[in-house]
Protein backbone atom coordinates (compact mmCIF):
# COMPACT_ATOMS: atom_id res chain seq x y z
CA UNK A 1 0.00 0.00 0.00
CA UNK A 2 1.08 3.57 -0.65
CA UNK A 3 1.94 5.47 2.51
CA UNK A 4 0.67 8.94 3.34
CA UNK A 5 2.66 11.47 5.32
CA UNK A 6 0.98 14.61 6.65
CA UNK A 7 2.89 17.85 6.03
CA UNK A 8 6.26 16.10 6.01
CA UNK A 9 9.00 15.30 3.57
CA UNK A 10 9.41 11.58 2.80
CA UNK A 11 12.13 9.90 4.85
CA UNK A 12 15.29 8.95 2.99
CA UNK A 13 15.36 5.20 2.48
CA UNK A 14 18.37 2.99 2.87
CA UNK A 15 19.66 1.67 -0.44
CA UNK A 16 19.23 -2.08 -0.85
CA UNK A 17 20.66 -4.67 -3.20
CA UNK A 18 19.00 -4.24 -6.59
CA UNK A 19 18.32 -0.51 -6.15
CA UNK A 20 19.84 2.14 -8.42
CA UNK A 21 21.26 5.49 -7.37
CA UNK A 22 18.33 7.15 -9.18
CA UNK A 23 15.56 4.82 -8.02
CA UNK A 24 14.57 2.01 -5.68
CA UNK A 25 13.34 -1.25 -7.08
CA UNK A 26 9.69 -2.01 -6.34
CA UNK A 27 9.61 -5.53 -4.94
CA UNK A 28 5.99 -5.83 -3.80
CA UNK A 29 4.39 -5.53 -7.25
CA UNK A 30 2.38 -8.53 -8.40
CA UNK A 31 3.81 -10.92 -10.95
CA UNK A 32 1.81 -9.48 -13.86
CA UNK A 33 3.35 -6.02 -13.43
CA UNK A 34 6.80 -7.47 -12.96
CA UNK A 35 6.64 -9.43 -16.20
CA UNK A 36 5.27 -6.62 -18.43
CA UNK A 37 8.73 -5.04 -19.04
CA UNK A 38 9.89 -8.40 -20.40
CA UNK A 39 6.90 -8.56 -22.76
CA UNK A 40 6.92 -4.87 -23.75
CA UNK A 41 10.67 -4.44 -23.89
CA UNK A 42 10.79 -0.81 -25.04
CA UNK A 43 8.78 2.34 -24.35
CA UNK A 44 7.67 2.32 -27.98
CA UNK A 45 5.89 -0.98 -27.24
CA UNK A 46 4.26 0.52 -24.14
CA UNK A 47 2.97 3.89 -25.38
CA UNK A 48 -0.49 4.96 -24.22
CA UNK A 49 -2.15 8.14 -25.48
CA UNK A 50 -4.51 10.45 -23.64
CA UNK A 51 -6.00 13.82 -24.52
CA UNK A 52 -8.32 16.24 -22.79
CA UNK A 53 -9.75 19.73 -23.16
CA UNK A 54 -9.82 21.70 -19.93
CA UNK A 55 -11.93 24.71 -19.06
CA UNK A 56 -9.47 27.31 -17.71
CA UNK A 57 -11.89 30.23 -17.40
CA UNK A 58 -11.61 30.15 -13.61
CA UNK A 59 -7.85 29.62 -13.70
CA UNK A 60 -7.40 32.65 -15.93
CA UNK A 61 -9.37 34.79 -13.46
CA UNK A 62 -7.28 33.36 -10.61
CA UNK A 63 -4.05 34.22 -12.46
CA UNK A 64 -5.20 37.79 -13.01
CA UNK A 65 -5.93 38.07 -9.28
CA UNK A 66 -2.46 36.77 -8.45
CA UNK A 67 -0.83 39.31 -10.74
CA UNK A 68 -2.93 42.11 -9.25
CA UNK A 69 -1.65 40.95 -5.86
CA UNK A 70 1.95 41.41 -7.02
CA UNK A 71 2.86 37.97 -8.35
CA UNK A 72 3.68 39.25 -11.82
CA UNK A 73 6.00 36.32 -12.48
CA UNK A 74 3.19 33.76 -12.61
CA UNK A 75 2.21 32.47 -16.02
CA UNK A 76 0.34 29.54 -17.46
CA UNK A 77 3.49 27.41 -17.77
CA UNK A 78 4.01 27.76 -14.01
CA UNK A 79 0.43 26.72 -13.31
CA UNK A 80 0.81 23.69 -15.56
CA UNK A 81 4.12 22.52 -14.09
CA UNK A 82 2.93 23.14 -10.52
CA UNK A 83 -0.23 21.09 -11.18
CA UNK A 84 1.88 18.24 -12.58
CA UNK A 85 4.28 18.35 -9.62
CA UNK A 86 1.40 18.30 -7.12
CA UNK A 87 -0.25 15.42 -9.00
CA UNK A 88 2.95 13.37 -8.77
CA UNK A 89 3.15 14.12 -5.04
CA UNK A 90 -0.35 12.71 -4.55
CA UNK A 91 0.00 9.97 -7.17
CA UNK A 92 3.63 8.79 -6.85
CA UNK A 93 3.30 5.89 -9.28
CA UNK A 94 3.54 8.49 -12.05
CA UNK A 95 7.14 8.98 -10.92
CA UNK A 96 8.16 5.42 -11.69
CA UNK A 97 10.39 4.24 -14.51
CA UNK A 98 11.46 1.02 -16.19
CA UNK A 99 15.14 0.16 -16.59
CA UNK A 100 16.79 -3.18 -17.15
CA UNK A 101 13.31 -4.81 -17.33
CA UNK A 102 12.67 -3.78 -13.71
CA UNK A 103 10.25 -1.15 -12.32
CA UNK A 104 11.65 1.53 -10.02
CA UNK A 105 10.34 4.40 -7.91
CA UNK A 106 12.37 7.49 -8.79
CA UNK A 107 14.37 9.03 -5.95
CA UNK A 108 13.67 12.63 -6.99
CA UNK A 109 11.10 14.63 -8.90
CA UNK A 110 12.37 16.40 -12.03
CA UNK A 111 10.72 17.89 -15.09
CA UNK A 112 12.48 18.59 -18.38
CA UNK A 113 11.50 21.51 -20.60
CA UNK A 114 12.60 22.33 -24.13
CA UNK A 115 13.20 26.05 -24.63
CA UNK A 116 14.14 28.22 -27.57
CA UNK A 117 16.77 30.89 -27.01
CA UNK A 118 14.60 33.20 -29.12
CA UNK A 119 11.26 32.71 -30.90
CA UNK A 120 13.03 32.48 -34.23
CA UNK A 121 13.38 29.59 -36.70
CA UNK A 122 17.18 29.81 -36.65
CA UNK A 123 17.46 30.19 -32.88
CA UNK A 124 19.03 27.17 -31.14
CA UNK A 125 16.97 24.99 -28.82
CA UNK A 126 18.12 23.60 -25.51
CA UNK A 127 16.60 21.61 -22.68
CA UNK A 128 16.56 22.23 -18.95
CA UNK A 129 15.92 19.69 -16.22
CA UNK A 130 14.49 21.20 -13.06
CA UNK A 131 14.34 19.47 -9.68
CA UNK A 132 11.32 20.02 -7.45
CA UNK A 133 10.52 19.24 -3.83
CA UNK A 134 7.26 17.54 -2.75
CA UNK A 135 6.47 20.55 -0.55
CA UNK A 136 6.80 23.11 -3.37
CA UNK A 137 4.03 25.65 -3.85
CA UNK A 138 3.28 27.33 -7.16
CA UNK A 139 5.53 30.22 -6.10
CA UNK A 140 8.42 27.79 -5.53
CA UNK A 141 7.75 26.17 -8.89
CA UNK A 142 7.64 29.55 -10.68
CA UNK A 143 10.93 30.59 -9.08
CA UNK A 144 12.69 27.35 -10.04
CA UNK A 145 11.36 27.45 -13.61
CA UNK A 146 12.25 31.12 -14.11
CA UNK A 147 15.76 30.66 -12.74
CA UNK A 148 16.39 27.74 -15.09
CA UNK A 149 14.91 29.48 -18.13
CA UNK A 150 16.72 32.78 -17.52
CA UNK A 151 20.04 30.98 -17.02
CA UNK A 152 19.68 29.33 -20.43
CA UNK A 153 17.98 32.02 -22.54
CA UNK A 154 21.13 33.94 -23.48
CA UNK A 155 22.50 32.94 -26.89
CA UNK A 156 25.96 32.33 -25.46
CA UNK A 157 24.69 30.34 -22.46
CA UNK A 158 25.24 26.60 -22.32
CA UNK A 159 24.25 23.97 -19.77
CA UNK A 160 25.47 20.49 -18.92
CA UNK A 161 23.26 18.99 -21.63
CA UNK A 162 24.75 21.21 -24.34
CA UNK A 163 28.32 20.67 -23.15
CA UNK A 164 27.92 16.89 -22.95
CA UNK A 165 26.41 16.75 -26.46
CA UNK A 166 29.27 18.87 -27.85
CA UNK A 167 31.82 16.62 -26.16
CA UNK A 168 30.29 13.51 -27.73
CA UNK A 169 30.10 15.15 -31.16
CA UNK A 170 33.83 15.89 -31.16
CA UNK A 171 34.18 12.19 -31.99
CA UNK A 172 33.64 10.59 -35.41
CA UNK A 173 30.23 9.05 -36.06
CA UNK A 174 31.21 5.41 -35.48
CA UNK A 175 32.71 6.32 -32.11
CA UNK A 176 29.59 8.30 -31.13
CA UNK A 177 27.46 5.22 -31.85
CA UNK A 178 29.82 3.09 -29.75
CA UNK A 179 29.81 5.56 -26.85
CA UNK A 180 26.01 5.80 -26.85
CA UNK A 181 25.83 1.99 -26.87
CA UNK A 182 28.15 1.89 -23.85
CA UNK A 183 26.03 4.49 -22.04
CA UNK A 184 22.85 2.51 -22.79
CA UNK A 185 24.43 -0.66 -21.39
CA UNK A 186 25.60 1.11 -18.25
CA UNK A 187 22.15 2.65 -17.80
CA UNK A 188 20.53 -0.77 -18.24
CA UNK A 189 22.70 -2.04 -15.39
CA UNK A 190 22.11 1.07 -13.28
CA UNK A 191 25.76 2.14 -13.24
CA UNK A 192 25.76 4.98 -15.78
CA UNK A 193 28.02 7.84 -14.59
CA UNK A 194 26.07 10.29 -12.47
CA UNK A 195 27.48 13.23 -14.44
CA UNK A 196 25.72 11.93 -17.56
CA UNK A 197 22.53 11.33 -15.57
CA UNK A 198 22.57 14.93 -14.29
CA UNK A 199 23.14 16.27 -17.80
CA UNK A 200 20.57 14.05 -19.51
CA UNK A 201 17.09 15.57 -19.96
CA UNK A 202 15.89 12.05 -20.84
CA UNK A 203 16.38 10.78 -17.27
CA UNK A 204 13.49 12.70 -15.74
CA UNK A 205 10.06 12.25 -14.18
CA UNK A 206 8.26 13.94 -17.07
CA UNK A 207 8.91 16.00 -20.19
CA UNK A 208 6.68 19.05 -20.73
CA UNK A 209 6.36 21.08 -23.90
CA UNK A 210 4.47 24.37 -24.12
CA UNK A 211 3.23 24.57 -27.70
CA UNK A 212 0.87 27.36 -26.71
CA UNK A 213 3.89 29.67 -26.72
CA UNK A 214 4.20 28.87 -30.44
CA UNK A 215 0.49 29.50 -31.01
CA UNK A 216 -0.39 25.94 -32.03
CA UNK A 217 -2.35 23.01 -30.66
CA UNK A 218 -0.56 20.22 -28.76
CA UNK A 219 0.84 17.08 -30.33
CA UNK A 220 1.30 13.52 -29.12
CA UNK A 221 5.04 13.46 -28.49
CA UNK A 222 6.75 10.08 -28.35
CA UNK A 223 8.65 8.85 -25.31
CA UNK A 224 12.36 8.24 -25.68
CA UNK A 225 13.82 4.74 -25.50
CA UNK A 226 17.02 6.35 -24.26
CA UNK A 227 16.70 7.40 -20.62
CA UNK A 228 13.92 6.78 -18.10
CA UNK A 229 11.16 9.28 -18.92
CA UNK A 230 7.74 7.67 -18.50
CA UNK A 231 5.47 10.66 -19.28
CA UNK A 232 5.46 13.33 -21.99
CA UNK A 233 2.88 16.10 -21.70
CA UNK A 234 2.11 18.74 -24.31
CA UNK A 235 -0.32 21.61 -23.97
CA UNK A 236 -1.38 24.08 -26.62
CA UNK A 237 -2.64 27.60 -27.11
CA UNK A 238 -5.74 28.89 -25.37
CA UNK A 239 -8.99 28.56 -27.27
CA UNK A 240 -12.34 30.31 -26.89
CA UNK A 241 -15.55 28.34 -27.28
CA UNK A 242 -19.18 29.19 -26.73
CA UNK A 243 -21.18 26.69 -24.73
CA UNK A 244 -24.52 26.50 -22.96
CA UNK A 245 -24.36 26.71 -19.18
CA UNK A 246 -26.71 24.84 -16.83
CA UNK A 247 -29.39 27.50 -17.27
CA UNK A 248 -29.20 27.19 -21.03
CA UNK A 249 -27.46 30.53 -21.57
CA UNK A 250 -24.77 30.79 -24.22
CA UNK A 251 -21.47 31.74 -22.54
CA UNK A 252 -17.91 32.06 -23.79
CA UNK A 253 -15.26 30.02 -22.02
CA UNK A 254 -11.52 29.51 -22.38
CA UNK A 255 -9.98 26.08 -22.85
CA UNK A 256 -6.61 24.47 -23.36
CA UNK A 257 -6.01 21.08 -24.89
CA UNK A 258 -3.47 18.67 -23.43
CA UNK A 259 -2.04 15.50 -24.91
CA UNK A 260 -0.16 12.91 -22.91
CA UNK A 261 1.96 9.94 -23.93
CA UNK A 262 2.82 7.60 -21.09
CA UNK A 263 4.50 4.27 -20.40
CA UNK A 264 1.71 1.86 -19.45
CA UNK A 265 4.13 -0.46 -17.63
CA UNK A 266 4.49 1.80 -14.58
CA UNK A 267 0.84 1.72 -13.43
CA UNK A 268 -2.63 0.70 -14.57
CA UNK A 269 -5.28 2.67 -16.42
CA UNK A 270 -7.42 3.25 -13.33
CA UNK A 271 -4.49 4.90 -11.56
CA UNK A 272 -3.69 7.06 -14.59
CA UNK A 273 -7.36 8.12 -14.78
CA UNK A 274 -7.49 9.17 -11.13
CA UNK A 275 -4.20 11.05 -11.50
CA UNK A 276 -5.37 12.95 -14.59
CA UNK A 277 -8.58 13.90 -12.75
CA UNK A 278 -6.49 15.49 -9.99
CA UNK A 279 -4.37 17.35 -12.51
CA UNK A 280 -7.43 18.54 -14.42
CA UNK A 281 -9.04 19.88 -11.22
CA UNK A 282 -5.84 21.79 -10.35
CA UNK A 283 -5.71 23.32 -13.82
CA UNK A 284 -9.31 24.44 -13.47
CA UNK A 285 -8.72 25.84 -9.97
CA UNK A 286 -5.02 26.37 -9.08
CA UNK A 287 -5.75 27.94 -5.68
CA UNK A 288 -4.67 24.81 -3.68
CA UNK A 289 -1.20 25.23 -5.22
CA UNK A 290 -0.44 28.35 -3.16
CA UNK A 291 -0.02 26.07 -0.10
CA UNK A 292 2.21 23.04 0.40
CA UNK A 293 0.33 19.74 0.08
CA UNK A 294 -1.52 18.60 3.17
CA UNK A 295 -0.21 15.09 2.58
CA UNK A 296 2.66 13.48 0.73
CA UNK A 297 2.13 9.99 -0.61
CA UNK A 298 5.00 7.52 -0.87
CA UNK A 299 5.11 4.69 -3.36
CA UNK A 300 4.84 1.04 -2.33
CA UNK A 301 7.83 -1.05 -1.28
Amino acid sequence: MEQEMTGARPARRRRRLGDRYDGRRLRSLNAFYQITPYIMRSRVDAHDYFEDRIDITGAEAWLRGQRDAGHMELGWLHVFVAALVRTMVLKPRLNRFVAGQKIYARNEMTISLAIKKKLDEDSPETTVKIRFEPTDTIYDVARRVQEAVEANKAMEASNNTDRTARLFMLCPGFLVRFLIWIVRCLDYLGIMPRAIHRASPFHTSAFVTDLGSLGIKPIFHHLYDFGTTSIFVAFGSKERHREHDREGRLVERKFISIKVVNDERICDGHYYASAFKIMSSLLKDPSPLVRPPERIVEDVE
